[in-house]
């Protein structure tokens, strides 16, 4: 891993924007950057390429203007100095992205509906990329449709992200019609409420899909993920693109305990694990199966303290053809 204060000795010092560019309020020098890669990489095992340079200062400028600084390197110092918790998630949630819709990467959620069909109650999937709620609500939604509301009533879902700033609004549910425009009329009238007086033009989940959905901050790099039971199905989509093959292979190998048996890995439109791990075969396009057999499965992790809760399974059902051939259909399909 790099050294988060190795860049702080670089000998370049050259700003990275010309001389009199306009929209710079702050001098940004190369060991600046360097720098920033540096702490992001430690602090979430995100590998900031080059180009996100201008991305990288104009989110940070914003934090140099709240506290008053002249320039990132007093930016910079201040935070690895005071090692100040809010700053260091300030600092966080400035760099990540975010972008994310209802059913966004549609072939899954079929391919979803059809696997818990076949699978043991109660059902349960790890959304490990929030963001602001549209994909854990999607899977609130596909779990309903398949099961039946009854059924469904016993599922759980843990929907976390790095980012607390958007874990905030997916819990709050609340989204414009322009974010939900592409859903069936169908969907927004037996998932929605409509908004009125303040709220007009806005939509709110109904409580019924939020009580089956526990959100928690959590970071993908961490060593002890304090999960105690396997899930099912994860999520987690367009998210190791910003991880380099280390840290990649770091994750998937936390990952592996924490899929039941037969259970499913569904990736991002960009992303290919086929070359990080041999523990997740690919079933169909971005759709991985977990190969490991049931009586190599691990149960839980006794150790971890105060662990995130969710319903411990029955015995698993093996997955079913109809499963694998819903996967291997999706092959040719576009979001």
């Amino acid at each position: 891993m790099l050294s988060a204060r190795a860049p702080l000795h670089a000998e370049s010092q050259e700003p990275s924007q010309r001389p009199g560019e306009p929209g710079r309020d702050f001098a940004f020098t190369a060991a600046d950057f360097a720098r920033i890669r540096a702490l992001i990489h430690q602090r979430a095992g995100i590998s900031l390429s080059e180009h996100k340079r201008d991305m990288a200062y104009s989110r940070l400028a914003r934090r140099l203007r709240a506290r008053g600084l002249d320039a990132f390197r007093d930016y910079l110092d201040l935070l690895e100095r005071d090692d100040d918790p809010v700053e260091w998630e300030a600092f966080t949630n400035a760099l990540t992205t975010n972008l994310t819709a209802f059913f966004r990467e549609s072939h899954h959620f079929p391919i979803l509906a059809e696997f818990v069909k076949r699978r043991a109650a109660p059902v349960s999937v790890w959304c490990s990329a929030a963001s602001t709620g549209e994909e854990p609500y999607s899977i609130a939604i596909t779990l309903i449709e398949a099961l039946g509301e009854s059924a469904a009533r016993g599922a759980s879902i843990l929907a976390t992200d790095l980012d607390t700033q958007v874990l905030a609004k997916a819990e709050a549910g609340i989204y414009t019609y322009d974010q939900v425009k592409h859903l069936s009329p169908e969907r927004l009238k037996r998932f929605f409420l409509k908004g009125t007086g303040s709220q007009a033009g806005r939509v709110k989940v109904r409580p019924e899909l939020r009580a089956m959905i526990r959100f928690e901050q959590l970071n993908l790099t961490d060593a002890d993920y304090r999960i105690a039971q396997p899930f099912d199905a994860i999520f987690c989509r367009n998210v190791m693109i910003y991880f380099d093959k280390p840290t990649q292979g770091q994750v998937l190998a936390r990952f592996e305990p924490l899929v039941k048996p037969g259970g499913l890995l569904f990736a991002g439109h960009s992303e290919n694990f086929t070359y990080v791990t041999q523990a997740f075969r690919l079933r169909g396009q971005t759709v991985y199966e977990l190969t490991r057999t049931a009586k190599d499965a691990p149960h839980g992790h006794p150790g971890a303290p105060a662990a995130r809760g969710l319903p411990a399974g029955a015995a698993v059902a093996a997955a079913g053809t109809r499963v694998r051939a819903a996967a291997t259909a999706a092959t040719g399909e576009r979001r």
